[in-house]
């Protein structure tokens, strides 16, 4: 048995250091967001619109919390909070844009609602997932292409501009990619608080567990052409821009065809109803009770007088 010394001692613990740097270095890649790679700015070099946020903004919130809106590659954005915004919410950044949500994790009386602010650069792509709960989206900037398969096979391809809306029922594949002259911004909503986008099935986690003779008998190829499937979902990423709409319309159709119904909805395309006209014109025309001419012409009738307003109170309508 070697006598102990200092000289020991301290090599001891020198091997004992540089083996705990080796692990805590292995253990800094998988802790926190387990994404290849990590989440953040880190992966936007070379891509910086993926990085950029055209807004709506409230830089006054968003002052407050700098580390939500560039996080480290370790934040997966579950450090609840006391009140919901999405500017003090973090944003999962990936090369090709960016999401951010409020959730019921974040919000705790939003049973039957969540949230995410997504930002797809000019080609970039959400990658074709689906969930349990039911999702419609409104687009803020730009336009997004999505792309729809129903239960039957059939494919929809459309363009959503600025103002559109989608909805995509529960359990609807579906995959989204900026196609605007610089991508597209838009929220998303489900009907479940419970909803987060760290929950829903993308198609590479579907590959990736689904054993190589399953998806050779789904796609009629060889077991060997699964033999290398990448473990790592993509999520978000940079991709090339599309072909024209008409073109992906009809590749997409292929012999299935089209499905029967749309996923989105133009609102700018579309006039308000004459009836709604009327409504709003007989609301402007609505006399003011204290100045009424009913009021005017009875002597020494009493008009009653509103409550005078808090001078704190916010003001209403």
């Amino acid at each position: 048995m070697d006598p102990v010394s200092r000289r020991n001692v301290l090599a001891a613990a020198a091997a004992a250091g540089t083996v705990a740097t080796a692990v805590a270095a292995a253990q800094a890649a998988t802790f926190g967001n387990p994404d290849e790679p990590p989440q953040g700015a880190i992966n936007t070099t070379g891509n910086p619109a993926s990085v950029t946020d055209p807004g709506p903004q409230n830089p006054a919130i968003a002052s407050q919390f700098p580390a939500a809106f560039s996080p480290p590659a370790t934040n997966v954005g579950d450090m609840p909070m006391f009140w919901a915004s999405f500017n003090n919410a973090p944003r999962r950044i990936q090369n090709g844009g960016w999401a951010r949500q409020v959730t019921q994790a974040d919000f705790a009386i939003s049973e039957e609602i969540s949230g995410v602010n997504m930002r797809l650069t000019r080609g970039g792509i959400r990658e074709l997932h689906w969930h349990q709960a039911a999702e419609w989206a409104y687009v803020s900037r730009g336009v997004i292409r999505i792309t729809t398969i129903d239960s039957e096979g059939r494919a929809n391809v459309e363009d959503v501009a600025a103002g559109g809306l989608w909805y995509f029922p529960s359990g609807m594949p579906h995959s989204l990619q900026g196609v605007g002259d610089d991508g597209g911004e838009f929220i998303l909503c489900f009907d479940d608080g419970k909803a987060t986008e760290y929950n829903t099935l993308l198609v590479t986690d579907w590959f990736a567990h689904t054993p190589p003779d399953i998806l050779a008998l789904n796609f009629g190829l060889p077991a060997e052409t699964f033999a290398n499937i990448p473990l790592h979902q993509l999520y978000i990423f940079q991709g090339q821009m599309p072909a024209p709409l008409a073109q992906d319309q009809a590749q997409a159709a292929g012999s299935a065809g089209r499905m029967p119904n749309p996923s989105s909805f133009q609102l700018r395309r579309h006039a308000a109803h004459p009836q709604d006209r009327r409504r709003r014109g007989a609301h402007r025309r609505q006399p003011q009770f204290q100045g009424s001419a009913d009021h005017r012409r009875s002597p020494g009738h009493h008009t009653p007088r509103r409550p005078a307003r808090n001078a704190l109170a916010p003001e209403c309508g």
